[in-house]
């Protein structure tokens, strides 16, 4: 198992409980390591700077405990920002009429990037309309990276509060940066 998904297992029930989901973990670097912790309010309002260090405080005691990354490490808590990255098969169907950018893992079609309005969701693939025209039924588990695609349409959902989840709160995309392990 990834440590990445280790980490995953590890904090989402946690976060889940507070009343957060979690959308990303990215362990970065080699020499100087960086803990990404992406997360988003469960019930659709707003994140917060206080929610991000909340989420901060959470799992740098749940990392404490456990211990799974060897060595320093910086902590970043984010929100996924209004272009998010789409990390669960429910964010395709949530934010179907949106525009996203696929990346799958290996090539569909002649090809691994795909773009266009998200249709939602057939069972275990994801449909889109492409961008040139024509549609795809892109296997779920073959998509590699996915994320909303900045764009009018995307940013007047976010400022009327019509975007799926409510707008994001003023100075939630600031990263809230902690340093923790063994040199800290």
């Amino acid at each position: 198992m990834e440590l990445s998904e280790r980490i995953s297992e590890l904090i989402e029930p946690s976060l889940g409980d507070m009343g957060y989901e979690l959308v990303r973990v990215r362990l970065t670097g080699s020499q100087r390591k960086t803990l990404q912790i992406m997360a988003d309010r469960i019930d659709g309002a707003g994140m917060s700077v206080e929610d991000c260090a909340d989420i901060s405080h959470a799992v740098s005691a749940l990392l404490d405990v456990d211990d799974p990354i060897p060595g320093a490490y910086s902590l970043e808590v984010s929100s996924p920002g209004i272009d998010r990255p789409l990390t669960r098969l429910a964010h395709f169907e949530r934010f179907a009429g949106f525009d996203a950018k696929i990346e799958l893992h290996a090539m569909l079609d002649g090809r691994k990037r795909y773009s266009g309005r998200i249709n939602g969701v057939a069972g275990e693939a994801v449909r889109l309309a492409l961008a040139e025209g024509g549609s795809a039924d892109l296997p779920y588990s073959e998509i590699r990276s996915a994320k909303l695609i900045m764009n009018d349409a995307l940013m007047a959902a976010a400022q009327n509060g019509t975007l799926p989840g409510a707008p994001i709160a003023d100075g939630a995309d600031e990263e809230i940066e902690e340093t923790a392990g063994e040199d800290a």
